[in-house]
């Protein structure tokens, strides 16, 4: 028992370190997180500049977050961890996919692969607001090609059949990508019948204006 005040210091210090490591990693992944909500916004708002300055500060918060917990195992696999660099990996493909850019990398990144992928189907799923802003300004080709991506996305991911726990239950994540796509294939067919019809219109009013001055 005369050791028993040495260990226990010992297990205390440890500990102390391992609290202030976990206070700092999860101050930075909820900051991640803000940061890549507010990447996805301005993406919306077409704030292109913004946007990648978001990205640039994301980037620093990621890697001190790895940084941080590259000694501790458990901290770095924790949930909310792994859940910002989730949030982080959309933020950044929504911008390329929007952007039609290159995809960047999961080591070009710095997040692990089930995060990327999650963050992939979560990207395509944001794309639908994207696309149904485009639908209301009549700017179908664009959404047209943004659709594509999203099918794309999906087709790639369903074919990635691994265990939950090895992808973090990615087959759900997109699972809910197929309903969003569903739907918005559904509303920009909608929206280029109604374009072929009113054009079709037009050229017969047209058609009948000349008939009518002859």
């Amino acid at each position: 028992m005369d050791n028993l005040d040495d260990i226990l210091q010992g297990i205390d210090s440890r500990l102390a370190e391992k609290h202030r490591v976990r206070e700092g990693a999860l101050s930075e992944s909820r900051r991640v997180v803000q940061h890549a909500s507010k990447v996805i916004r301005a993406v919306h708002r077409h704030e292109w500049d913004e946007a990648q300055a978001l990205l640039d500060e994301a980037n620093t918060l990621v890697r001190q977050m790895r940084e941080k917990t590259e000694h501790a195992a458990d901290l770095y696999w924790s949930g909310y961890v792994q859940d910002a660099h989730k949030e982080f990996a959309e933020a950044h493909l929504t911008l390329a996919l929007v952007r039609e850019t290159r995809l960047p990398s999961p080591e070009e990144i710095g997040v692990e692969d089930a995060a990327y992928l999650n963050g992939l189907a979560e990207a395509a799923s944001e794309l639908r607001r994207y696309i149904l802003d485009l639908v209301r300004h009549s700017e179908l080709a664009e959404a047209d090609r943004l659709l594509e991506a999203m099918e794309e996305v999906y087709s790639r991911l369903i074919a990635i059949d691994y265990p939950h726990a090895i992808t973090d239950n990615l087959r759900r994540t997109t699972d809910s990508l197929r309903g969003v796509l569903e739907r918005t294939r559904g509303d920009v067919t909608v929206a280029m019948r109604q374009q072929t019809l009113q054009e079709a219109l037009r050229s017969l009013e047209s058609r009948l204006q000349e008939g009518g001055r002859s």
